[in-house]
């Protein structure tokens, strides 16, 4: 005889004349409008049970009524035979539970999975369950992100990765698991692997597609995508050695110049060990400032003497010894120390130079990504004012790239320094896409001739008027010119023929230590370099 309660009957949506006493079970199971599926005894009401009862006498059931519900079904099997059933609502746990571990899987700013799914496909991947044997890992990093989230903010830079989630969506549809497993970087799962130029052909997909810039409030934000990519079984059979040889095929390709792709090859391993060893010791140089700088002069042709120095960093390397900025600088910039290391150059610069004759400037260089994070003009200014330096004494040396990277915000920096007496030069000039353009968008007070324009200036014609022409130019426009890698009497005399104001190069000097600059000043200049008078 089965006898039920009406919240039995208002759970599973019967009529009283459904639940009449003595309806068999099988009678009401076939009216209930739902599935009935088992399920193990999970729930933390488990516990409560008597510690008497004979578990194996309990059965649970579910059943995924047609209106959405849940019910949960314990059936408690008695000793005579008979049972009793307890049936509760629980649409709104299972919801909380999906709701849970989807939130545990899934990255909420995208959308995407999250590094937790991702490792979980990875490793169902490698048991064989997937659909192959052989897939590749692809392991994707935006080029120059961290540049977003310092100038425009974390706001900007979310959205950014959202539109980033969306087109990487739209291109790899369904290839393969795409993630994402934390700020700025990305990953693939690609099944259906064949060749190397199939995942050569995706990458290369997934850049072009990276190109359009993106949108934020009417502006436009270019970013550019590196890739290393991991191939199993080739490149390892365990899911944390292939994320690793990813990474590692990541570094790589970022080395070697962004945006780029590389398959994991075993000798990267020592390279990126390298790396990681020059970024400690990096990060330990600032910290304990190991830099020095070099000094090389600047010479007025028409004074006939050094009126300035440009200050070239030095690291001194613990281990390689002296090293040039070429070596460490572009490193120093991609792993955002470049604005720490820029800082110091300014405020030693200045120092050192407020110690010189007050007729003598110093030049330093900036990087572009200086110009992008915190407030430059105010970190120039306090170099000055704590070394005491007359502000005229000091001159900024930019290149077209701090120009190109976000002219809207560097312009007007730059009238800031100029209003408050600081001297702006354009350094390389001509090895841009768009030196002349450049010079319309800001009054440089001099162009400094890229050495690659000096170098065949005695026997090349075409290197000889291109090399008039600059100085012509800068003359038209009221610029000081100087000519940058002079290094042969010959050189130097043609550059005064035409009239170069300042010159510099190995001709007048090496770059020296600021211990040397004191007898540079007092030394004569080259006998050679004295223009003869009639």
């Amino acid at each position: 005889m089965t006898i039920c309660n009406d919240r039995f009957r208002d759970l599973f949506n019967l009529d009283p004349a459904d639940v009449l006493t003595g309806t068999s079970i099988s009678k009401l199971v076939e009216m209930i409008p739902g599935r009935e599926r088992i399920v193990q005894p999970t729930r933390r009401s488990d516990a409560r049970l008597p510690v008497t009862l004979d578990r194996t006498k309990i059965r649970r059931r579910e059943w995924l009524m047609d209106d959405g519900r849940h019910i949960e079904s314990t059936v408690t099997i008695l000793p005579d035979g008979g049972s009793v059933s307890i049936h509760e609502d629980v649409t709104e746990e299972r919801r909380a539970a999906r709701h849970l571990a989807y939130i545990a899987h899934h990255d909420p700013l995208t959308g995407l999975s999250n590094r937790v799914r991702f490792r979980e496909e990875l490793d169902r991947a490698l048991d064989g369950s997937g659909v192959t044997k052989q897939f590749a890992l692809i392991h994707l990093d935006l080029d120059n992100f961290k540049s977003i989230n310092n100038t425009l903010g974390l706001q900007a830079g979310d959205q950014v990765l959202q539109q980033v989630a969306s087109r990487l969506r739209g291109t790899l549809g369904q290839r393969g698991m795409l993630a994402r497993l934390g700020s700025d970087e990305f990953a693939i799962l690609h099944r259906g692997w064949q060749e190397p130029r199939a995942i050569r052909m995706l990458v290369d997909e997934i850049s072009r597609d990276m190109e359009p810039p993106f949108l934020l409030g009417g502006c436009g934000v270019e970013l550019s995508v590196s890739a290393g990519i991991a191939v199993y079984p080739e490149d390892g059979s365990e899911a944390g050695v292939l994320l690793k040889n990813a990474s590692v095929a990541l570094s790589q390709a970022k080395a070697e110049g962004r945006p780029r792709h590389r398959f994991f090859a075993a000798e990267m391993e020592a390279g990126i060990r390298q790396r990681h060893a020059l970024e400690d010791a990096l990060r330990h140089a600032v910290k304990n400032e190991e830099f020095e700088l070099h000094y090389q002069p600047l010479y007025d042709v028409a004074l006939d003497r050094i009126v300035g120095f440009e200050a070239l960093l030095r690291w001194n390397h613990p281990v390689k010894g002296r090293m040039s900025p070429l070596e460490f600088i572009p490193l120093a910039e991609e792993i955002g120390l470049i604005t720490d290391i820029g800082r110091w150059v300014l405020a030693q610069a200045c120092k050192d130079a407020a110690s010189w004759p007050s007729t003598i400037k110093v030049a330093v260089n900036v990087s572009a990504i200086q110009f992008r994070t915190g407030d430059f003009p105010s970190d120039v200014m306090a170099a000055v004012a704590a070394a005491g330096l007359s502000p005229s004494r000091l001159e900024i040396e930019i290149t077209e790239s701090v120009l190109m990277q976000h002219l809207e915000e560097t312009v007007p920096a730059l009238h800031a320094l100029r209003n408050r007496g600081i001297r702006i030069a354009m350094d390389d000039f001509g090895t841009g896409y768009s030196s002349l353009s450049y010079l319309r968008s800001f009054p440089f007070q001099k162009i400094k001739i890229d050495r690659s324009f000096v170098n065949d200036i005695i026997d090349s014609r075409e290197a000889h008027a291109i090399l008039r022409a600059m100085i012509l130019l800068g003359k038209t426009l009221g610029m000081r010119v100087t000519a940058e890698g002079v290094e042969t009497e010959e050189q130097f005399e043609m550059l005064r023929q035409e009239g170069c104001d300042e010159i510099q190069g190995y001709f007048i000097s090496p770059p020296k230590p600021v211990t040397e600059v004191a007898r540079l000043l007092s030394s004569p200049v080259p006998q050679s370099a004295i223009p003869k008078r009639a």
